[in-house]
């Protein structure tokens, strides 16, 4: 996934006004970068014993993005960052990564 690609899914979700989805979307996605980069820190052992808590962050925040979508279509707003996202495991958690470096630059 390319920065632009994150930036403007990110931008299409900001059109929502169902803002409540779209910070659970934020916050599950910021958790699961988090975990990420703490997987990627450690070593093999230390990442065994987090595969698991790993991998339910990752469904919660593929979750997050299909209820989203699927309630913006509900009332009648446009959804087509779901499909431009695609269903790829990784290129969903990079999207959780860019998500988390937008708003932290956002938030200086």
């Amino acid at each position: 996934m390319t920065f632009e690609l994150a930036k403007r899914l990110i931008d299409e979700t900001n059109k929502t006004k169902l803002k409540v989805l779209q910070d659970e979307l934020f916050k599950y996605a910021i958790e699961y970068s988090r975990i990420r980069v703490d997987w990627y820190m450690m070593e093999d052992a230390e990442r065994k014993e987090i595969e698991d808590l790993r991998t339910a962050k990752h469904n919660a925040l593929i979750d997050c993005c299909n209820i989203l979508s699927r309630e913006m279509i509900k009332v009648g707003e446009d959804a087509s960052w779901r499909e431009m996202l695609g269903n790829d495991r990784k290129e969903m958690g990079d999207f959780a990564c860019y998500i988390n470096l937008i708003l932290g630059i956002k938030g200086r």
